[in-house]
């Protein structure tokens, strides 16, 4: 294995390596799936956090974004945060070439590779030693469970999924996930799996070590969680009942009874709230409809439809109490295995602020985005089944009021107004990132600003 020079200073201090990769990582974050910035530049890149975590690898936290960059030490300004692990090597390593983000050209790193250390198994078995045996790396923390131990020498495989953070899978039987996107605060992926593991919730794996940095602030960096080997997600299991002709009814009412068991549990280890103000509720939604529709143009003739949706809301029962949820509910959140259905990733919308993720909202935010969901599988296939989809959705909410006590059904305004909202969201999402998907999201606008149905 090649070897690589201590990246020290005469005095035993980390050289500053920002000289070295400022101009490398500018060109590579915008083209990384979890970087949040893509349709800007980075105009400003500084340095918030370095620890050498091992040999030739470094942990960074870099401050990207339009304001000015804050100083060593000092809070971090406007703009967004990234975890980086940089593995730098005095010589190109073939096997790596697709993790490379290139070779240093001056600074005190001239002349060496840096990559995306994450794609290094070497680096990848030594990152979970350090989660099996916890410890302190400079200002970062890895903590773990005492009592669920992790083995080690498990052979390590990085997720070659889409997606907002990068994951890494050991032997099949655990998942790290490590965030990519760093706000201050517990991140929701660690505190609502392990308080979901002290109500002896089984729908949601459990955390079994955890990392976490002290500086520039307190933030979660990672999680490592059982890996359900062979389950599928319910994503790929509605797509292959739709491809076979099959129905998905049964799926879908356990999956609203899984649903209600992890809303239960939501309410018992979080403080539950008073129920929504949906006047307020109301406000918010038509709001986020005037800056979508300014900016799709498409949504501009049914927006005296969908106001009226909102405008319901205000004279709707009140409906259940706020309480924590899951935040961003779609059948790519779900996970068959056996029979059972299990919930995952709780971190929200990545894109959201981690105060508003952790705060308490009506649970017929996470009912609409499954019933959103159900009508994207069914437009995945022509011609479209738009009956597949309603008596999925039937079987989804029957199912969780057999659990959840109360029927989504019988709210028709709160639920129509929230599933409105979300696909507002969707069709903004979509205008931006994957315009061939408009379609999906504007067919369900003009249902529920025609009918409400």
């Amino acid at each position: 294995m090649p070897k690589t020079a201590p990246l020290r200073t005469r005095r035993g201090q980390l050289a500053e390596p920002m000289a070295s990769l400022g101009e490398l990582l500018r060109q590579w974050l915008p083209r990384q799936r979890w970087f949040a910035g893509k349709d800007r530049p980075v105009a400003e890149l500084g340095l918030l956090s370095m620890t050498e975590l091992f040999p030739g690898c470094l942990h960074l936290l870099v401050h990207t974004g339009q304001g000015a960059v804050p100083s060593p030490g000092g809070a971090p300004g406007a703009g967004d945060c990234y975890q980086l692990l940089l593995g730098v090597r005095e010589q190109p390593v073939p096997r790596l070439g697709r993790a490379v983000i290139g070779q240093v050209q001056d600074g005190p790193l001239a002349g060496r590779t840096v990559y995306d250390a994450l794609h290094d198994p070497r680096t990848a078995q030594l990152l979970l030693e350090r989660l099996r045996h916890p410890g302190k790396a400079g200002p970062l923390r890895f903590e773990a469970d005492p009592a669920r131990p992790v083995p080690g020498h498990l052979a390590p495989r990085l997720l070659d999924a889409e997606q907002s953070n990068s994951s890494l899978i050991y032997g099949d039987e655990f998942i790290l996930k490590l965030f990519r996107r760093i706000q201050p605060g517990v991140n929701p992926d660690l505190e609502v799996p392990d308080a979901l593991a002290r109500q002896g919730c089984g729908r949601v794996p459990a955390p079994v070590a955890w990392m976490r940095t002290t500086h520039p602030y307190q933030a979660t960096l990672g999680v490592l969680q059982p890996f359900l080997h062979g389950a599928s997600d319910g994503w790929t299991l509605s797509l292959n009942a739709l491809a076979a002709g099959d129905e998905f009814t049964v799926q879908a009412h356990e999956l609203g009874q899984a649903m209600g068991d992890v809303h239960l549990a939501l309410a018992s280890a979080f403080p539950v709230g008073a129920p929504g103000e949906n006047g307020r509720t109301a406000a918010a939604m038509t709001e986020r409809l005037t800056a979508a529709a300014h900016c799709v143009p498409a949504l501009q003739p049914f927006v005296p439809g969908l106001r009226a949706a909102f405008a319901a809301l205000s004279t709707c029962d009140s409906g259940p109490p706020a309480q924590r949820i899951h935040g961003d509910l779609h059948l790519g959140q779900v996970l068959r295995a056996g029979r059972d259905w299990f919930v995952i990733d709780f971190e929200g919308e990545p894109s959201r602020p981690l105060a508003e993720r952790r705060s308490a909202h009506s649970p017929v935010r996470d009912i609409a985005g499954m019933l959103r969901s159900f009508d994207y599988a069914a437009r995945q296939r022509r011609p479209w089944r738009p009956e597949w989809a309603r008596r999925c959705r039937e079987a989804f909410c029957a199912g969780y009021a057999a659990r959840a006590g109360w029927d989504p059904r019988k709210k028709h305004g709160l639920l129509r107004a929230y599933e409105t909202d979300r696909a507002v969201y969707e069709v903004l999402y979509e205008a931006r990132h994957r315009p061939d998907w408009l379609p999906v999201p504007m067919a369900a606008i003009e249902r529920l600003a025609v009918r409400g149905d």
